[in-house]
């Protein structure tokens, strides 16, 4: 019975609306000045509605153009990344002759599955292991840059200490300087510089990579850039995105053999003597 009412009563509205007469038209008038101030209550609300709708999808849609531009920059400095190493490595080729490669190292890629705990407050736990060739010490990476070093490993999973945990200490080499220092975690966002020989040569905005030292990490490895702090200490941005860390590279690196004593290169000939003298 409700619905059937409000159905005549929008009927009688709707026949009443389009009767063409002076006496309907004052009718309708003074019908539409006593409505107004209920409509004019009630449409505040929902224009207010309607405007924080706008409102919420306009946010929306410029938090997604920002995800979106900040996906093209972190693959804009990959590529140009890519791009000064192709570069560096093309003057060394053209100054050199017969130049052999070293071979490319092999990786396996692991997901990060929760925080691994134990002596290292900044870690994570991978579900990769030794049946997958993960071997202790092995460098870890994002798409950019490096992320810490593999530090045990299970049959089917292994820990990563990252670069930020207090107990990574890592050999790095700042270009274009050259200069040899450590980067030193001190579970901040932003690691420690230390032992630099030479501090005065080296600028803001350097590049900081791995300098293979001690034969554990590849050399040539993006680590981040030089920043200096308020109290002149000299501290490491980056390269890595740990906000969004999720998936990383495991290197499978072997390191050059080394020559443990000088005749190493040295084959020795046999030696015949002579007939005796009569």
């Amino acid at each position: 019975m409700l619905l059937g009412l409000i159905a005549l009563v929008c009927l009688l509205l709707f026949i009443l609306w389009r009767i063409d007469s002076p006496r309907v038209d004052r009718m309708r008038m003074a019908l539409a000045d006593a409505m107004m101030p209920t409509l004019e209550w009630t449409a505040q609300p929902l224009a207010r509605v309607t405007t924080m709708v706008q409102d919420f999808q306009s946010y929306v849609r410029v938090y997604e153009q920002n995800e979106e531009l900040r996906r093209e920059l972190q693959a804009m400095q990959g590529w140009r990344e890519t791009a000064q190493q192709l570069e560096q490595r093309n003057a060394r080729l053209r100054a050199l002759n017969n130049v052999r490669l070293s071979p490319q190292s092999t990786y396996i890629t692991g997901e990060i599955m929760a925080d691994a705990g134990g002596p290292f407050s900044r870690s994570g736990l991978l579900n990769i292991g030794s049946r997958n060739g993960v071997t202790d010490g092995s460098a870890a990476l994002d798409g950019l840059g490096l992320v810490g070093r593999v530090s045990g490993v299970g049959d089917a999973t292994s820990r990563v200490i990252f670069l930020t945990d207090i107990n990574s200490r890592v050999p790095v080499t700042l270009q274009p300087s050259g200069q040899r220092a450590i980067v030193t975690g001190d579970n901040t966002g932003t690691p420690r510089i230390d032992f630099v020989e030479a501090p005065e040569r080296v600028q803001p905005g350097d590049r900081v990579i791995t300098s293979g030292d001690g034969l554990v990490l590849p050399p040539d490895i993006l680590v981040g850039q030089v920043i200096v702090a308020a109290n002149g200490q000299m501290r490491l941005r980056l390269a890595a995105d740990y906000q969004r860390l999720r998936f990383v590279r495991v290197l499978n690196y072997r390191p050059p053999e080394v020559i443990s004593r000088p005749g190493g290169l040295i084959v020795e000939e046999p030696y015949y003597f002579d007939e005796e003298p009569e």
